[in-house]
């Protein structure tokens, strides 16, 4: 039970709440019905919450219930709401692209993470198949290529000295623990083909062209330990479309980091996919969301495609 007071309410050591509001601010609240649930209900919940006694989605539905009966939501709250994202489409900065500014940016685009077969596929897995994510990544390749975007790949990979690691988070220890993208050498490729780290076998005509630009490996999530912002820059690219796996952690630290310095970025939002764990939760609708807080556009593959077949393409 509650005890204590807390942003205008008092709770007592029974189960039943007091508020601490005086007559009129009472008389206001009755007259007002959209200052109920943020004054009285809310702050319950939240201490409700902080003692671990009630799951993250009831305060949330709370919110959402208050922006929908003030008027400032479109969304009822208890709506259901997909994995695919079918509201309308958010506001978007404006980016022009173009083959000459522009590259197409695909994170970890390997088996260990695509392929039904890759250790990561349990979590994963259910994702993928739901959002088209390989045949969409698939797409944005054939069309860069046709269109003459550059194609720059920022892989991830894991070798023998790496095993040496003291500290890391639990995804970090789970690719450790799992060999995911393992390699046997920076300086060989034996026993790459056909491994969890090599590309999935349909990408292979796309990234083993000679033209497709393979960036030194990121090693956690972001690219700030691999050569990405130099390549890019030697290229002469000021804009990024991007995409590829996983979205909540490597897209989304690409995603951080380009913007950081200073590219502009349209992320692909169903070329991409994430974890979903049963204790860490589904890391998908956070990336999405992520995505149109940070990115300066974001998009689906078919208007990726639409504006990349275009002379000047426009998100």
């Amino acid at each position: 039970m509650l005890s204590g007071q807390v942003d205008g309410v008092v709770a007592g050591p029974g189960s039943d709440v007091e508020h601490s509001l005086a007559v009129d601010e009472a008389e206001d609240l009755a007259a007002d019905g959209s200052q109920k649930l943020p004054v009285r209900v809310l702050p319950v919940l939240r201490c409700e919450r902080e003692r671990g006694a009630l799951p993250l989605k009831m305060p949330l539905e709370a919110a959402r219930g208050t922006l929908w009966v003030s008027g400032r939501a479109t969304e009822q709250p208890g709506a259901a709401r997909g994995r695919q994202d079918s509201s309308p489409h958010r506001r978007s900065s404006g980016m022009d692209i173009n083959p000459q500014a522009t590259a197409l940016v695909v994170t970890d685009s390997q088996n260990d993470v695509l392929s039904e077969k890759g250790a990561a596929w349990g979590l994963v897995g259910n994702g993928i198949l739901e959002i088209g994510t390989v045949e969409h990544l698939d797409r944005l390749f054939s069309s860069a290529k046709s269109t003459g975007y550059d194609v720059v790949i920022s892989p991830h990979y894991y070798y023998p000295t790496d095993q040496g690691w003291r500290f890391g988070g639990p995804v970090e220890q789970m690719m450790h623990e799992t060999g995911m993208f393992a390699r046997r050498s920076p300086l060989s490729a034996e026993g790459f083909e056909g491994a969890g780290a090599n590309w999935l076998e349909q990408y292979k005509e796309f990234i083993d062209d000679g033209r497709t630009i393979v960036t030194s490996p990121h090693e956690v999530f972001g690219p700030e330990s691999n050569d990405l912002v130099v390549q890019l820059r030697k290229l002469g690219k000021t804009k990024v479309v991007l995409a590829g796996m996983p979205a909540n952690l490597c897209v989304e630290s690409h995603l951080r980091e380009l913007v950081e310095q200073g590219f502009e970025v349209a992320v692909v939002k169903d070329a991409t996919a994430a974890p979903n764990h049963p204790q860490l939760g589904d890391g998908y609708p956070c990336a999405v969301a992520t995505f149109d807080f940070v990115a300066n556009s974001v998009v689906t593959t078919d208007e990726a495609v639409r504006a990349m077949g275009a002379s000047q393409g426009r998100f």
